[in-house]
């Protein structure tokens, strides 16, 4: 019995109604979570970049990274972040309207990264919240890079022994300094924060505690009505919230910074994930759907197989 395209779509309609009402109402999986009281980040301003790439050089020296020749091999010249680059800087233009933009990790509230990674190669320090890597636990199943909504975690494809390659804000230059305030900003007593921020001759990125960014973020957009896309901060409350803050005056889409909502990827994840698994009847409908499927194509396929007998073997 041939099973039609109209029962397929039957069976999955049902499905649907049976975890929508397993999913209504339902308890979310896990409390979103939120960013630790002394959370460091940066801001990054597109109306002050002029694109020279000096934060580029200097994320390179400070992690000790080879360089990403251009073609003439005269130019550290990365067109995107790779297993070489942890920080990069691009270029929108459409029209009359361009902006640079800075692109390296996000250090989310709620990391998609380490959610997704099975030993905890990748997780969030709990006192400054910067998504951190432990090369001695990653297996390199590269699930990090498959969840990051931001595209951010990249593999050293070419070594023998590859890591995964993601900004960390320079972490291992801090020294152990203990945070304090100057000139109205969370800096480092002792030791370095970032390189991108210290060599950016705008200040167009700057980095201290994200609460601080947040603020100065804000005035920014108090004192300059109209220079700002939509007056907004992103990472405020996108994908629950990012530690890296952005102020642009294009559409933040056109700078590779997602409409993603306001809950982290992995709190959306669990959400979903309990209202459809939920006393296991989604579960045993979504089977129903899968098996019909691969009848349906079974049958297909017993039907073409005398075909290509008959005509030998096809290109």
């Amino acid at each position: 019995m041939a099973v039609g395209r109209r029962k397929v779509l039957q069976v999955i309609a049902g499905t649907g109604a049976i975890a929508a009402a397993n999913a209504v109402p339902v308890r979310a999986a896990r409390a979103a979570k939120t960013a630790p009281p002394d959370a460091l980040g940066m801001l990054y301003d597109t109306t002050l970049c002029i694109g020279c790439k000096a934060c580029v050089s200097a994320c390179r020296e400070a992690n000790d990274l080879q360089p990403s020749w251009d073609e003439e091999r005269l130019h550290h010249a990365p067109l995107d972040l790779n297993g070489r680059t942890k920080n990069v800087i691009k270029l929108y233009k459409e029209g009359d309207r361009m902006s640079f933009f800075k692109a390296q990790c996000m250090h989310c509230v709620d990391p998609a990264c380490a959610s997704a990674c099975m030993l905890g190669s990748l997780h969030k320090d709990e006192v400054t919240g910067i998504v951190t890597y432990d090369a001695s636990y990653c297996v390199g199943c590269r699930y990090c890079m498959m969840a990051c909504p931001f595209n951010v975690a990249k593999f050293e494809y070419e070594k023998r022994a590859p890591k995964i390659v993601k900004c960390e804000l320079c972490r291992h230059r801090f020294g152990g300094a203990q945070l304090a305030s100057t000139g109205g900003f969370s800096r480092f007593a002792t030791g370095h924060g970032p390189a991108c921020c210290e060599v950016c001759p705008r200040g167009a990125v700057i980095y201290g505690k994200r609460t601080e960014l947040l603020q100065e973020a804000k005035r920014r957009i108090e004192a300059n009505p109209g220079r700002y896309y939509q007056d907004k901060v992103y990472g405020e409350a996108d994908a629950g919230g990012t530690q890296v803050l952005y102020l642009s005056h294009v559409p933040f889409d056109k700078i590779s910074l997602p409409d993603i909502g306001s809950q982290g990827v992995p709190h959306v994840a669990y959400t979903i994930q309990e209202g459809l698994y939920r006393g296991f009847v989604a579960p045993v409908a979504l089977y129903g759907v899968l098996g019909l499927v691969m009848l349906r194509n079974r049958k297909k396929g017993g039907a073409a197989a005398p075909e290509a007998q008959k005509g030998g073997r096809r290109e």
